[in-house]
């Protein structure tokens, strides 16, 4: 094949995560072309996806079966494509850098600013990314680099750097005593996971570029142990990186929620036994990793900043599931809605509500809300780029009491206001099967908790709580009645809370 996947022609991509590896064996044997094996598109209801090139045509085949794939193969491999069978055929003036979108498809569904590339080349090939535009951000100029970190906060991308300018934590680790490090803090998110998945390099390179700027001397990549196959592509990817002044590695931790808290994350980097959340001040970007001044940035922080330094206004990643037929992953404008993430996926059911912002995420009915960290704000939601749908069926005060019960279990233990306010929250919502529903008192515990928890943990906790109580304040009346409005939840939990 040539030196990369953007001047084949004919040639064959099978896009997906596990289940499109029986796909591409079948169509790699029945063929003598390139067939190469590309990351998800994020996008798994149209998984494996193949996509036949030739002559300046690409034909897209939903949800392939090897047989399938295999007739394809031969029948491209004999100089046709198939175009008749083909659920969408695009037709571009010259090679795309970037996956073409077909229309009326889930594909389509926002913008692909940074999930553009997501799907077409080949996640390890530093070849396929250099020629789609890659590594540009570390021969950009500095400052350029920099302008564009300043237009970037945390906030929105599950970062640690919150309210922050990500370009003023960089002047801060700068300005610190000691040898900095650069931690790109990818634990359990899914659209985290998509881009170590599909794009490694495009994170890598945000990285690399911000470890450039501070005179980082090793960058860190952080997963979540279960996440293996954005660690073995991950770990591909750094092995195939041009030349660089930092050492790259990968280092997994813990598969638990709160080892995805920034300072949690470095403690299990650093092989602490016991997770705990460090008190701040002071802040990672002054003594971080070994008592390092340190970055800690999601790989779509660093996206954004490798977009940013081009020109590209922000986006946001956003992967919605739950009462769903198929989890989808979509991208974002800051000017568009939330809602506009529905298009890609087929709701099980009625829609009721969403959890939006991840385990501790905000309920809403209306998902009509801008995604942007001022507006999620406003609306009492989260920002961690996850929507929960709930259809009709779910009962809200269960859903909440396990969200509870979670934050109960899971906490680190290190402050009282979330070991001990998430028992008695728990204890309050248990009340409420008991006949006994003390908004006031709920409202209360959720105040001191969220005020006086020492990190995102306990302040976070409290969300699913108080923004069901705002919405469906009358669910938790009526259950204190002793009636469940979706009619199916009452004697298990009674059962079940008692546990």
């Amino acid at each position: 094949m040539t030196e990369h996947v953007l001047e084949a022609s004919p040639v064959l991509r099978v896009a997906g995560r596990n289940s499109r590896d029986e796909v591409l064996n079948v169509a790699t044997s029945a063929a003598s072309l390139p067939v190469v094996a590309v990351g998800s598109t994020g996008l798994s209801a149209l998984e494996p996806l193949v996509l036949a090139t030739q002559n300046r045509q690409t034909a897209f085949y939903e949800s392939c079966t090897p047989q399938r794939a295999a007739d394809l193969a031969d029948t491209l491999d004999n100089g046709e494509l198939d175009i008749e069978d083909a659920d969408a055929v695009i037709e571009h003036a010259s090679t795309p850098t970037r996956l073409p979108i077909p229309d009326r498809s889930p594909l389509g569904v926002g913008t692909r600013t940074v999930l553009g590339r997501c799907g077409w080349l080949r996640p390890t090939c530093p070849n396929d990314y250099r020629a789609s535009g890659g590594f540009e951000t570390l021969t950009a100029d500095g400052e350029t680099v920099v302008g564009a970190a300043r237009r970037v906060t945390g906030r929105g991308w599950g970062d640690a750097m919150a309210d922050t300018s990500v370009g003023d934590s960089w002047k801060r680790v700068i300005d610190a005593d000691g040898d900095p490090a650069v931690v790109v803090n990818a634990h359990g998110t899914p659209s985290d996971r998509l881009l170590l998945e599909s794009l490694p390099f495009l994170p890598l390179e945000g990285a690399l570029a911000a470890a450039q700027i501070v005179d980082a001397s090793d960058v860190i990549i952080y997963l979540s142990e279960a996440d293996n196959q954005a660690h073995e592509r991950v770990t591909a990817a750094i092995e195939n990186l041009p030349q660089t002044n930092a050492a790259v590695h990968a280092v997994t931790g813990p598969d638990e929620y709160r080892a995805a808290e920034p300072t949690m994350a470095l403690e299990a980097i650093e092989g602490s036994q016991r997770l705990e959340a460090r008190l701040r001040p002071p802040q990672p970007d002054i003594e971080g990793i070994y008592g390092r001044p340190t970055l800690v940035h999601t790989p779509r922080t660093l996206a954004q900043i490798v977009h940013a330094t081009s020109g590209a206004a922000p986006t946001r990643i956003v992967t919605i599931r739950g009462d769903v037929q198929h989890e989808a992953t979509v991208e974002l404008p800051a000017d568009g809605s939330l809602a506009t993430a529905r298009e890609a996926v087929t709701v099980d059911g009625t829609f009721k509500c969403a959890c939006v912002g991840g385990q501790f995420g905000g309920l809403t009915p209306d998902l009509d809300i801008a995604p942007t960290p001022d507006a999620l704000g406003a609306a009492g939601v989260g920002t961690e780029g996850v929507i929960d749908v709930l259809n009709e069926d779910q009962c809200l005060v269960a859903y909440i009491g396990e969200q509870s019960r979670f934050a109960q279990d899971e906490n680190c233990g290190r402050c009282v206001p979330c070991r001990e306010g998430t028992v008695q929250l728990t204890d309050l919502l248990r009340e409420v099967y008991d006949g006994s529903f003390r908004p006031d008192a709920i409202e209360e515990l959720l105040r001191v908790i969220e005020s006086s928890s020492i990190c995102a943990f306990g302040r976070d906790a409290t969300r699913p709580v108080a923004t069901g109580l705002d919405h469906f304040e009358d669910e938790f009346a009526v259950h204190a009645g002793g009636q469940c409005p979706t009619g199916t939840c009452t004697t298990e939990l009674q059962h079940e809370v008692s546990q």
